[in-house]
């Protein structure tokens, strides 16, 4: 069952509540999740699913996987905040899908306003490796702080830090972090995505999932029963889809399947969110 199936929006089921499956594994503490599979180093590979493949694809589960729970709540409000060049570097890094590549954000835990300051590198052998830091400053710019650790960070790779980031892109989601016993794998399971740029916006369709796969190895259980159900692993990226989305002058070809199977339509927004990658005044 794939999302191109799906068809439009209709007759699935909306995925912006945690599938009742979900609800069912046992509850993980993060401390006890970081200890079996943090992953800060991984492999990371995407599929786009239709919310009703959750029930089949976790059903009976409950002796390989637990859940992230945090005070009796297991789905949780991202806002991530991306930073890039003026003329887009990070964008164009993957939309080209260069080998080696970066791309750095604030991250926000809105049910408990904790912020991080982060930086995703992606290496020549296709390693993603995640390294941040805690972060009290404003999410759409960087602190003199944030800007010493990105500089650092991107020097001990070999890449040279872009003189100038600001914030190019908003995605907001709702987040349920599913993770194996034995260590192999973890499985974000994301819902509700909303990407702002520009005073427009553009929102994944309420039926569809993104499930993001770490792991250290190859394929994990988890991806192999997703392949039984013909599912294949997407090309997509939540901050290259939305700039491509709402950028018409750009090219997100490298995304246009997926983007075109699970977004709807952009629409204008007024919330001062969306403002951020807008072009200055004149």
């Amino acid at each position: 069952m794939t999302m191109e199936a799906l068809g439009p929006v209709g007759s699935s089921a909306p995925a912006d509540a945690p599938s009742p499956v979900l609800a069912e594994l046992r509850p993980m503490s993060l401390t006890e999740i970081n200890e079996r599979a943090a992953l800060v180093t991984r492999t990371c590979r995407k599929y786009l699913v239709p919310a009703e493949l959750l029930e089949p694809l976790f059903a009976g589960a409950g002796d390989r996987f637990g859940v992230l729970t945090i005070d009796g709540q297991r789905d949780f409000r991202y806002s991530s905040t991306y930073l890039d060049t003026p003329d887009l570097r990070t964008f164009h890094d993957h939309r080209q899908g260069r080998r080696v590549r970066f791309k750095a954000r604030t991250r926000t835990y809105v049910d408990t306003g904790t912020r991080m300051f982060e930086i995703k590198l992606k290496g020549a052998r296709g390693i993603t490796d995640k390294t941040r830091i805690a972060y009290t400053g404003p999410p759409d710019r960087m602190t003199p702080e944030a800007r010493r650790f990105l500089d650092d960070t991107l020097r001990s790779y070999g890449i040279e830090a872009p003189d100038v980031l600001a914030a190019s892109a908003v995605t907001d989601y709702r987040r349920t972090t599913v993770v194996a016993f034995s260590g192999e794998e973890r499985v974000t399971v994301d819902t509700g995505l909303v990407g702002y740029r520009a005073g427009w916006s553009v929102r994944m369709r309420p039926e569809a999932v993104l499930l993001e796969i770490k792991t250290r190895g190859g394929l994990t259980a988890t991806e192999r029963r997703l392949h039984e159900y013909g599912v294949r692993e997407a090309r997509f990226t939540k901050y290259g889809a939305t700039v491509a989305a709402l950028e018409p002058r750009l090219r997100g070809n490298r995304w246009h399947r997926a983007m075109g199977a699970c977004l709807d339509h952009p629409a204008p927004c007024s919330l001062e969110r969306a403002r951020v990658g807008a072009a200055p005044a004149p």
